[in-house]
């Protein structure tokens, strides 16, 4: 059984980074892995806005990833540099900067580079998409 951190680096939909990495969190899970957290970087922080809307005909990326990480326990965490960068704002942000609105579901937490330093000592591998 192998520790996996999954790093998504593309947004949840223009891309296939984000169904990639879901698929192959699946499938590890499936295997019997362990998945320690799922890092969203760059572009990958838009996986988490509660404010998309996909066609009723098409694949809901983010809401499965919410899915996941409840069924499995597994932290989903925004690069909050990266982030916010990209106006993808967690409550506690939008409070700590003024900001009457965010866009942040309750299911993603806000984490820096050093979480995913920490979680790769802790890991056999990361994979990135």
């Amino acid at each position: 059984m192998s520790k996996f951190i999954i790093q998504v680096n593309g947004p949840a939909y223009g891309t296939s980074a984000s169904v990639n990495a879901l698929r192959f969190s699946q499938a590890a899970l499936l295997a019997g892995h362990q998945i320690i957290c799922v890092f969203f970087y760059q572009d990958g922080v838009y996986n988490s806005t509660d404010l998309s809307l996909p066609a009723s005909d098409e694949n809901d990326v983010i809401s499965d990833w919410k899915q996941l990480a409840q069924s499995h326990q597994i932290p989903l965490v925004n690069c909050v540099s990266a982030a916010l960068r990209r106006g993808i704002v967690s409550k506690q942000d939008a409070s700590e900067n003024g900001l009457s609105h965010w866009n942040v579901g309750e299911s993603f937490i806000m984490g820096g580079l050093g979480e995913l330093v920490t979680g790769i000592e802790s890991a056999d591998r990361l994979i990135s998409f």
